[in-house]
């Protein structure tokens, strides 16, 4: 998703070319835990980067700043302090803090910044101020503050004020699988429950009627649960870990049950598995705009995999449960090289939904061939993060 946003670890940057810290680089060339940190630190910070020289900007305030992606930027944010943590380093990553301040500025000049997203697609509003509100959440909760901070209560008014009737928020809908299709709404409405449980004191924060805005988002998750798909139903299991009142203990595990159903023998889950899917097609026959292989969608793969075993450790699993220990020796087993053009990186590599951009087919460029594995390299650091 390319959106008009702007957002907000190795203490030197590894992607920039210079030294990694000796400790640092020994912790990861260890394999402490059976996975190597220091090469998941390469990918996301190199992949970052590329963004930044991809992505269009637009004018925020008196400069320009990136978008913001569910597919990039999100999982960045999401899995790089992990990542950190995971590798003893306390400072962000210079693109950690490039990326924090400008969703701060982002906020700051909402609404007068520049869209960036086509204008006739009305998600963006409602889509940006979901991920705002998410990332700057994310950071209070983060730092320990006992109060979200006052940009982050800003990118909480900004939410409520693009909370629909309804309670969810208008969504980026290219018609693009898993996050950027008319089914997507629901998974922006978990992330904004998402963001509401994570940031620090909501409740204390004296926003009016907050309370409300809530209660309408609740009602939407609760009131549409039974007509999404296993890929939203799992995002919905993963907020209610973070927000108290979205489901109640038969559906829990009711849902725990269907996706360990759902595990293949390798341990492993496959995204495709995880539909089905529409391509906000209104009836069927529902079809890509692309001709994915098939093939390789059928596996398992890593965001699938990571994303469920992450999200099975917050709904209360314990560690030492089977179908979780074969998904996190899953995930060590497949954290494989994978080259693109002249650049080989290593990571648990995932197949686009929408398009072949495995055989030489519709790429729109070979950097676009790694956009799931972005997802899949956070949510796999993410669910293995917490076994050290």
């Amino acid at each position: 998703m390319a959106i008009n946003l702007s957002i907000g670890v190795l203490t030197i940057a590894i992607a920039c070319g210079m030294a990694v810290p000796v400790a640092e680089a020994q912790a990861a060339s260890e394999g402490k835990g059976g996975w190597d940190r220091l090469a998941a630190a390469q990918y996301l910070d190199d992949r970052i980067n590329l963004w930044f020289e991809k992505t269009k900007e637009s004018g925020t305030g008196e400069g320009k700043t990136t978008c913001i992606s569910c597919h990039m930027v999100v999982p960045y944010l999401l899995a790089r302090p992990e990542l950190r943590r995971a590798m003893a380093v306390s400072e962000p990553t210079s693109q950690e803090a490039r990326l924090l301040k400008e969703v701060a500025r982002r906020v700051d000049s909402s609404p007068d910044h520049e869209p960036l997203a086509d204008s006739k697609n009305k998600g963006e509003r409602g889509t940006g101020a979901v991920l705002n509100a998410l990332i700057l959440a994310g950071q209070d909760a983060a730092l320990k503050r006992p109060r979200p901070s006052e940009i982050t209560r800003k990118a909480f008014r900004q939410l409520w004020e693009t909370q629909r009737a309804d309670g969810a928020w208008d969504w980026i809908d290219v018609a693009q699988e898993p996050d950027e299709s008319a089914d997507s709404q629901y998974y922006g409405a978990a992330l904004a429950a998402i963001a509401v449980g994570t940031a620090p004191g909501m409740q204390y924060v004296g926003e009016a009627d907050v309370a409300g805005n809530v209660y309408k988002l609740r009602a939407y998750l609760k009131g549409r649960y039974a007509g999404q798909n296993l890929y939203n139903r799992t995002w919905m299991l993963l907020a209610s870990s973070r927000l108290a009142g979205l489901l109640n203990q038969e559906r829990r595990e009711e849902l725990i049950g269907e996706l360990k159903a759902k595990q293949k023998g390798d341990g492993g889950w496959s995204l495709y598995g995880m539909g089905p899917w529409k391509w906000s097609k209104a009836s069927s026959p529902f079809a890509p705009p692309g001709k994915p292989d098939t093939s390789l969608l059928e596996k398992s793969d890593g965001y699938a995999t990571g994303l469920i075993a992450y999200t099975l450790r917050h709904a209360g699993l314990p560690a030492n449960d089977p179908d979780l220990n074969r998904a996190i020796a899953w995930l060590k087993a497949n954290q494989n090289e994978v080259r693109i053009e002249k650049q080989v990186w290593k990571c648990w590599h995932t197949y686009s939904l929408n398009h072949d951009r495995e055989n030489g087919g519709d790429h729109g460029g070979d950097w676009k061939r790694l956009l799931m594995s972005d997802m899949a390299m956070a949510f796999a650091v993410m669910a293995l993060s917490p076994s050290d």
